[in-house]
């Protein structure tokens, strides 16, 4: 694909839109912005991109769609919104922020995503390409737009990249090398609508993909495993559970990697010092991604012992007056607020609520088991979670306004030797720009403790 001299439209102006501006000036394309920010809220973006743009649509809508021959859009704006499906309709030729760092990229693609664990597993494979002294980057959705080092990579090259499903809603040509897909639960449904396109959002990673490229799925996620059949590249499989047929397995305790009937054991489970059974998965499909890419045992079995974890994710933080505090900021949805509620081991309070994603909250009582000490509920989802509370029958629940109040009466419903627990099951856009920013506010009450 072609930028220079092109009227390229960049929609949206978050972290991977500036990226974006950069890598198309400097590849010759005359660029207009939009968002629908106002300029004074945008000031500060504005002084850093303004010499790589001719024209500002700024607060309101586009409306000369037909001038336009490229629209990047960032991930969070929607692909059917009327002002896009315009410039489609128009001959517009829409993309995202991955399909130009693939359009501009010499290097190997990994691309990794799921509904749980993308982070997790995104960041222990570049540390054990760091370990393997494999050059690489690690970019996409765990924080650095993968434009920003797309121009760098050579052809040897690794591009460890976190993918969601809104980025893979805008790939034309991207191609993974090595396509991983963890798992998928229902999340952004309030976007997809239906499990069904939320699943072939997610299958798209490995669409583009050819005979001697590889996908890796989860075993033991039903919905995963059935994507195998849609596969257009050798399918690898991990699991917890099975051992016969999988190239990634737990043997006594130990993970195992089985690819193309050579088996090579790794190391322990209670070596590494991530702990949980999702982590558990994330390592297997870490290494299994990892080998497949040509990383070698040695590299895979040292970064699985020494890798510590990834902030906002079951990040323990404090412990303050015998409570142990727990950042999950990152858990986002009702499965990962799960995954943290399973990996704790003593009584817990539990801090959660946020943005409304369409999420059914009722799962998640299921997994208390006892452990739940306490459920501090606060945000925008904080009336539908305690009704939610009210239906699975469990009452000791109290609704707050503020991080400050969460975080306070969590220490006035725990004893010492509980944990208390940020994994809010919810997005963070009522109240944060981010998870990240909710996470780092909820670190800095913790220490004002």
């Amino acid at each position: 694909m072609q930028f220079k001299d092109k009227d390229v439209i960049v929609v949206g102006l978050a972290k991977s839109g500036v990226s974006a501006i950069k890598a198309l000036y400097d590849n010759g394309a005359v660029i207009t912005i939009t968002d629908m920010k106002s300029e004074a809220q945008l000031e500060e973006i504005l002084n850093d991109i303004r010499p790589y743009y001719r024209k500002a649509i700024l607060g309101m809508t586009p409306t000369e769609m037909k001038t336009f021959d490229i629209a990047v859009l960032s991930p969070g704006v929607p692909v059917d919104l009327p002002f896009i499906n315009e410039m489609r309709n128009a001959g517009t030729v829409i993309i995202g922020e991955i399909e130009l760092a693939y359009q501009l990229c010499k290097g190997k693609f990994v691309g990794i995503t799921g509904t749980n664990g993308k982070t997790t597993t995104t960041a222990l494979t570049g540390e054990i390409f760091s370990t393997a002294e494999k050059h690489h980057y690690v970019v996409g959705n765990i924080g650095l737009p993968a434009v920003s080092r797309a121009p760098l990579a050579a052809e040897d090259t690794f591009m460890i990249t976190e993918i969601s499903s809104f980025q893979l809603e805008t790939i034309i040509d991207f191609r993974a090398r090595v396509a991983a897909i963890l798992n998928i639960t229902p999340d952004h449904l309030n976007r997809h609508k239906t499990m069904e396109n939320y699943t072939d959002a997610k299958a798209r990673i490995f669409e583009n993909q050819r005979p001697e490229d590889a996908l890796v799925l989860n075993f033991d996620d039903l919905l995963t495993r059935q994507l195998a059949s849609r596969a257009k590249g050798r399918v690898y499989t991990f699991s917890r559970k099975e051992i016969k047929g999988q190239s990634a397995y737990l043997l006594d305790g130990k993970l195992m990697l089985a690819i193309d009937g050579v088996v090579e054991p790794l190391c322990l489970v209670d070596e590494m010092k991530i702990f949980g059974s999702h982590n558990e998965e994330n390592a297997l499909a870490a290494a299994l991604i990892s080998r497949l890419a040509g990383v070698e045992t040695e590299a895979i079995i040292k970064a699985l012992k020494t890798f510590a974890g990834v902030e906002h994710r079951i990040e323990y933080t404090e412990t303050v007056d015998g409570r142990l505090f727990y950042n999950d900021s990152k858990g986002t949805n009702p499965d990962s607020t799960i995954c943290a509620v399973r990996a704790m081991n003593r009584p817990t309070v539990l801090i959660a609520g946020g943005y409304d994603k369409d999420s059914d909250f009722e799962p998640i009582f299921d997994a208390f088991e006892g452990k739940i000490r306490h459920l501090i509920l606060l945000g925008a989802t904080r009336e539908k979670f305690a009704d939610a509370a009210k239906n699975k029958g469990y009452t000791q629940v109290t609704l707050v306004s503020t991080m400050e109040e969460a975080v306070h009466m969590a220490v006035k419903c725990s004893l010492p030797g509980d944990a208390i627990l940020l994994s809010p099951a919810c997005a963070s856009w009522d109240m944060y720009d981010n998870f990240e920013q909710r996470g780092e506010h909820f670190k800095a009450i913790v220490r004002e403790l």
